[in-house]
């Protein structure tokens, strides 16, 4: 498909109106969906995404690798250590000296503590720990992109948010920022923001990551995506997640 038959299909006017009463007008995806699919993320015994939680809660007290230890072992409770954690990701690790994302630092942990075996990108364990702590700062502010070491990177996703690439020479911000509430394929074009991350996303009937759903983006517009796990990617997580500061995390979220 053509760029210019892309631009054609977004239709609609930009909810420029929507602004609330303290003049912020940032929506989150859940905003955009119809109210079948809300009623879907807001009730925890219809939300797919608490599966992903459940399966969660259940590695977080196995032990696992050669030090025989559980998540648990060392953090007690989820529900009172993890409590605004994940409203924090990514951050900024001392030991690689610049941002690494939530399911990096689930990874870090379980090699030094537990002395075990890394989990795949995007595996289901991953995903299912990821949920899980994300679930304990549900409905708390996000809190990045107030550490003067990570400038430089939110820099560098800024830049990435707004650079064209691909085929189709399009930008994150061509649609998320300039055609947001507009429809592309019949669907509704969002703002952006990463606040429920993993979701359980209907499309692919299974939990993501951010790191997929943006692969699929790149992909859509002809262009390589970068590896998982790769440092652009980490960087416009960060981005994004900073410019959602103070929207409420929504972890697990579903999406369309």
């Amino acid at each position: 498909m053509a760029p210019v038959l892309i631009v054609s299909a977004l239709v609609g006017s930009a909810a420029v109106g929507l602004a609330d009463a303290d003049g912020d007008s940032r929506r989150s995806g859940f905003d955009f969906m119809g109210p079948q699919t809300q009623a879907m993320q807001g009730d925890d015994t219809s939300n797919p995404g608490m599966l992903a939680v459940l399966e969660g809660e259940d590695i977080w007290n196995r032990k696992a690798g050669a030090a025989d230890k559980s998540c648990a072992d060392c953090h007690g409770d989820a529900a009172r250590s993890m409590h605004g954690v994940a409203a924090h990701y990514p951050a900024f690790d001392t030991g690689t000296g610049g941002p690494i994302n939530l399911d990096q630092r689930i990874n870090t942990c379980r090699e030094k503590n537990q002395e075990a075996e890394p989990f795949p990108w995007e595996s289901a364990e991953i995903l299912a720990l990821s949920a899980y702590v994300g679930l304990q700062s549900r409905g708390m502010p996000v809190q990045v992109g107030d550490d003067a070491r990570l400038a430089g990177a939110i820099k560098a996703g800024d830049e990435a948010f707004h650079r064209k690439q691909g085929q189709l020479d399009f930008s994150c911000a061509d649609c998320h920022d300039a055609n947001w509430d507009r429809k592309l394929g019949g669907s509704v074009i969002p703002q952006g923001h990463a606040t429920g991350y993993p979701i359980y996303r209907l499309e692919w009937q299974s939990m993501g990551s951010l790191q997929r759903r943006l692969r699929n983006c790149m992909a859509g517009v002809r262009a390589e995506p970068y590896s998982y796990g790769s440092p652009e990617f980490v960087e416009l997580e960060l981005y994004l997640m900073s410019r959602s500061r103070g929207m409420a995390v929504e972890t697990p979220a579903v999406r369309p």
